[in-house]
């Protein structure tokens, strides 16, 4: 297949890299750093075997052209980019991947495409941006893969194939809205607490940060895990998104708490990605991880008073680096 890379951080550059390896033709969509990209290639840095593969790559949507699969792997502070960069590459039968975290990415694509033309990925995996070009994968890797307001077709399974013939687990998902939620019940605590433990505690339980207030260093996953008062927010935010899931009738399953910290704890100090952000002085991915579950969560009548508090919280954070604050 002919598959172009939007967002070529470290989810589009490891996922463009493992497709790339197993013989696609692959395109990637840089806004910096291509001649760098051209010369180097993209090294990936993996307990399973590091590699480096050379991508097409072009600073203009239209310099690639149409594509059988567009990978979008783009921050989602940066959808509103979506009309500019993405029409060149898709056609009719263009299928458009959106490998985002959070709610509301396929709704953002649907302004611009069909709905039959757009799926959604769930990616599980541990992975941080060393420099221009220079991804390490630290574990995981599995992607969860449905279509966007529909069930699974013949084409998500071809994809899901591809996937996997590449090295990356991929399963078919029945139902992306709730994929998405399941991931959410990860993401909201470790993401969330992840940069609200710069505020500290008191500022959560209060739902505010005190003017003055010194910021602390952020916490890694097994720093939250480690310390039963934050181990108790990480657990009581992950019944919330559950119960949130459930009101909207999705069918999670309560068990997933226990399954995903389990997996977390597996994954040694790992600094997620909103964390990442947050230290790099990066506005917050804050609306699709945050605002929208919690907005969807109200208009279900589910209360969740502690994602409020932290909604609060990660607002307040990202609008003194600069941020908006509500994204």
């Amino acid at each position: 297949m002919k598959i172009g890379v939007v967002g070529c951080g470290a989810l589009g550059s490891y996922y463009g890299g493992m497709l790339s390896r197993s013989g696609h033709q692959v395109h990637f969509l840089l806004r910096s750093n291509a001649a760098l990209i051209r010369e180097r290639g993209v090294s990936i840095l993996s307990p399973a075997g590091d590699f480096r593969f050379h991508p097409e790559c072009a600073e203009q949507p239209e310099d690639i052209g149409v594509c059988d699969g567009v990978l979008i792997g783009l921050k989602t502070t940066a959808n509103e980019a979506f009309a500019r960069l993405l029409p060149a590459l898709v056609g009719p039968q263009t299928a458009v991947l959106t490998l985002q975290n959070g709610l509301g990415n396929e709704e953002a694509l649907e302004r611009l495409f069909p709905a039959e033309q757009i799926l959604g990925g769930l990616c599980f995996v541990c992975l941080n941006r060393l420099e221009a070009g220079v991804v390490h994968h630290l574990a995981h890797g599995r992607i969860s893969l449905g279509e966007f307001r529909r069930p699974p077709l013949p084409r998500t399974h071809e994809f899901a194939a591809a996937f996997r013939q590449a090295g990356v687990p991929c399963e078919v998902s029945e139902n992306l809205e709730r994929a998405h939620w399941e991931k959410l019940v990860w993401n909201i605590p470790f993401n969330g607490l992840g940069v609200a433990s710069a505020a500290g505690l008191e500022a959560l339980r209060a739902g505010q940060i005190q003017p003055g207030c010194a910021l602390q260093p952020c916490l890694t996953t097994d720093q939250l895990l480690a310390d039963p008062d934050w181990l108790e927010w990480v657990q009581a935010l992950m019944r919330e998104v559950i119960a949130a899931a459930n009101g909207l009738g999705l069918g999670v399953s309560l068990d997933l708490e226990e399954r995903h910290l389990a997996s977390t704890r597996s994954m040694g100090p790992y600094r997620a990605s909103t964390l990442v952000d947050f230290e790099r002085g990066q506005p917050l991915e804050l609306a699709a991880l945050f605002l929208e579950p919690l907005r969807r969560a109200r208009a279900a009548g589910v209360p969740v008073p502690r994602l409020e508090a932290l909604c609060a919280v990660l607002r307040a954070l990202d609008r003194d680096q600069g941020g908006s604050g509500n994204a």
